[in-house]
């Protein structure tokens, strides 16, 4: 398929190639043979009702993939995976072995018997998520946000390392079959592990105001929402109660760097707009282009207790080794450290930029780190 005929696909179109390529025992019009028992093909249940909430630009799905990777979070088996990597997408597929139908054996089987490249990544993402160091275009959590403890902490991971979110869950609007009316509330039900198909995996279903609430919460917006299934009086437990919200968001800050954080930067507990650092801390860049006028840009704030304790602070870079020059800030505030770039600095790649404060304040009973600035952006554009 060349480009341009890929990129026009819209997100009815890939709906419509899902249903036809992904059924019973063969994929992609392979057959394959496992010896494994797998999830019934997730693909045709989940991308149909893709082209629902999804209008303009947006129905174009490929076309807002681009050339990065995505992110298939709670991957099943894979058909999703495949399926994208069939349209020519770099994909990377995480799920958790102890949870999985199989295990993971069932995705790694198919990698194998499809010669695919699709990174697949074991992660319990409701402890310690981390994702690879990779900026990602779309998130997809499809069918996954009710199998979640944690799922404010999930939407807040995610936000550093896709530009956007796809995501279907199981919503409500009553508490029960013949329930309380919850749905102009922004809450969710906690379920009794017996009340959904005694699986031990189910946790939240949210009306869809506490959903929306959710997502804009940890950092993205809504774009498109829309449900389907029992519209009218859904509940939480119930098959015939059972209604689903698809929603595509994008993210509402951008990420602190359009690189990769090297060392010398303080860890969040989840992903914020600004991050602290030591006295000498770094950034890597890719795919820099040496032969374009480039600046470098460095946001921050010197607080006041900083600038109270050590005085006026001065910043000294470098490209790849080149020196940049020196620049000293005498007063608490936000400021901009800025710096052209020259080409002879980008040979080479990728491109590591490295900071040098004159002194930071050092670690004490009440605060092990050492503490330089508080970073809110570093770009090398």
């Amino acid at each position: 398929m060349i480009a341009a005929e890929r990129s026009r696909l819209d997100i009815r179109n890939l709906a419509d190639q899902a249903a036809l390529s992904s059924t019973g025992w063969t994929l992609f019009g392979r057959p394959f043979r496992t010896g494994l028992r797998l999830v019934p093909v997730r693909l045709v249940r989940q991308f149909p009702h893709a082209g629902r909430p999804f209008d303009g630009p947006r129905k174009f799905l490929l076309d807002l993939i681009g050339d990065k990777p995505v992110l298939d979070v709670g991957c099943g088996d894979g058909h999703i995976a495949f399926f994208l990597e069939s349209l020519g997408c770099q994909v990377i597929a995480i799920d958790n072995p102890q949870t999985n139908f199989n295990r993971m054996q069932g995705v790694r089987a198919l990698r194998a018997a499809l010669h695919s490249k699709i990174e697949i990544v074991e992660q319990d993402i409701d402890y310690n998520f981390s994702l690879p160091d990779t900026q990602c275009s779309v998130a997809l959590l499809l069918g996954v946000l009710y199998h979640l403890k944690n799922p404010f902490s999930v939407l807040e991971t995610l936000l550093a390392r896709a530009r956007y979110c796809i995501l279907s869950t199981r919503v409500t609007r009553l508490t029960s079959r013949q329930g309380d009316d919850l749905s102009r509330f922004p809450v969710a039900y906690l379920v009794n592990e017996t009340e959904t198909n005694n699986d031990s995996t189910n946790y939240w279903i949210f009306t869809s105001v506490g959903l929306k609430r959710l997502i804009e919460r940890s950092g993205w917006r809504v774009v498109d929402y829309a449900t389907f299934g029992n519209t009218s009086n859904s509940d939480p437990i119930s098959p015939e109660g059972d209604e689903r919200a698809f929603c595509f968001a994008d993210r509402i800050t951008n990420p602190i760097t359009n690189g990769q954080l090297a060392g010398g930067w303080h860890e969040q507990e989840s992903f914020q707009t600004w991050r602290w650092t030591e006295r000498k801390f770094s950034a890597v860049f890719s795919d820099i282009a040496s032969d374009t006028d480039h600046a470098l840009r460095l946001d921050f704030f010197l607080p006041a207790a900083i600038h109270d304790a050590l005085g006026a602070v001065e910043i000294a870079g470098s490209i790849n080794g080149f020196a940049l020059h020196p620049q000293t800030f005498a007063h608490a505030g936000h400021y901009t450290y800025e710096q052209s770039v020259p080409d002879s600095a980008l040979i080479g790649q990728p491109v590591l930029v490295e900071f040098t404060l004159n002194k930071a304040l050092p670690p004490s009973e009440n605060d092990p780190r050492e503490l330089g600035l508080v970073v809110e952006s570093v770009r090398l554009s």
